[in-house]
This record gives C-alpha cells, sequence and structure tokens, in this order.
C-alpha cells in the first residue's frame, strides 16, 4: 500500500523537529523564503504558459488599402 497512508500527526511532529534540527532555527526562514518565492514563479509560468499569446506589436498586421493615406510623407527623388 502506499507509505504515507500510514502517516499520523505524530509522525509529522518528529519530522518536523528533524528538519529543524538538520538546518537550524537560523536557516529555517530563508528556506521557506525561497520556496515561496519559487512556488510563486511556478504558478505565473504556468499562468503565462496557458493563457493564450497576446499579440505584439510586430505580430500584428495592419491592413490597407492603398488608396488609404498613411500619415507619412514620401519624397521621390530622381536617382539620376
Amino acid at each position: 500500500m502506499g507509505l504515507l497512508q500510514n502517516l499520523t500527526g505524530w509522525h509529522a511532529i518528529i519530522i518536523l523537529v528533524v528538519i529543524l534540527l538538520l538546518f537550524g532555527s537560523t536557516k529555517l526562514p530563508a528556506l521557506a523564503r525561497s520556496v515561496g518565492q519559487s512556488m510563486n514563479i511556478f504558478k505565473t509560468e504556468i499562468r503565462e504558459a496557458t493563457e493564450p499569446a497576446a499579440p505584439t506589436g510586430a505580430d500584428r498586421v495592419t491592413e490597407r488599402s492603398p488608396a488609404e493615406p498613411t500619415g507619412h510623407s514620401v519624397a521621390v527623388v530622381d536617382g539620376r
């Protein structure tokens, strides 16, 4: 059967005490902060991957009729 099915509250307390003894009380806040930041980065990456990509300025294609003015002045120079 599953290994985690047999764990009780006492087991969790013992595991926490062992972790506290291994890492010390000074490193635990930094470890928790690092795990929290990693989870936030992971969540934003998952959110960005599931959302459809918004078109950027280079991806957008605007269609104009040839007679429609563009707003730019064009100077024609004779190349002779």
